[in-house]
């Protein structure tokens, strides 16, 4: 009878957590926890509304709890990682997170595409975090580490084209999208980011090449319009189209 109560309220505190009616949910998840819960998934759902409400000690130390009952819980670990990162706390925000993936990794001892997913898209929400914060080599690294586990290659290779744009690195951003390019030919967001690489490099033939390229696969296409007249109101000629 007590295993059937404490389901239901947990399945309640979960609707409302998700429904963002923190107010509710907050109670419930405390009585849970004067259950002596060892769920992590409470804990975590706990230090999420402490982040909201800006009570961050609290949310530090919740999320940790849920870490000593499930040392593997990505959820919680990326949990703490940001706010460690609005703290300011970078390089133990980061070592949070690569630690329970580390753990997890030990744990599957296989793959598993779901997982490798999951977790890719929590070093994402990190490079954002570090992008977000100019600190571009940072979120970069986190980019690389999410291409080795996700099948996302053209959007995460984008983003680490535009760290490297931020580094002052052209010539390695020219070159991650080029093999966007040479991969997926018609994948239209790389011929205009590299045009628009291309065109700050002050290689306005190259850049003016690229739009024309999109314009020939999409002659619609708003904003490689858009850019190549900014070309000719800079003085360019146009190419013919490729």
């Amino acid at each position: 009878m007590a295993n059937v109560l404490f389901d239901e309220m947990f399945d309640e505190a979960k609707r409302e957590f998700i429904e963002g009616n923190y107010l509710i949910a907050e109670p419930i998840l405390n009585q849970l926890i004067l259950r002596n819960t060892r769920n992590p998934e409470v804990f975590q759902m706990l230090a999420t509304i402490y982040y909201d409400k800006g009570q961050f000690n609290k949310a530090i130390r919740t999320f940790r709890r849920a870490l000593e009952i499930d040392p593997t819980y990505t959820d919680a670990s990326v949990g703490l990682s940001i706010i460690l990162n609005d703290l300011g706390r970078y390089d133990e925000g980061r070592q949070v997170f690569e630690e329970a993936q580390g753990l997890l990794d030990r744990k599957k001892g296989q793959t598993d595409p779901w997982l490798e997913e999951k977790l890719a898209s929590k070093h994402e929400e990190i490079a954002d975090l570090y992008f977000q914060y100019h600190r571009y080599a940072e979120s970069l690294d986190q980019l690389l580490r999410a291409l080795k586990l996700s099948t996302r290659k053209t959007e995460i290779s984008m983003r680490m084209a535009e760290c490297f744009v931020k580094l002052g690195d052209s010539d390695r951003a020219v070159r991650e999208l080029k093999g966007i390019i040479k991969d997926y030919p018609q994948y239209l967001p790389a011929r205009i980011k590299i045009g628009l690489v291309y065109y700050n490099m002050g290689l306005m033939a190259e850049a003016t090449e690229q739009w024309e390229n999109v314009l020939y696969r999409d002659p619609h296409h708003a904003e490689a319009k858009k850019l190549l007249k900014m070309a000719q109101a800079a003085g360019i000629t146009q190419v013919g189209a490729v």
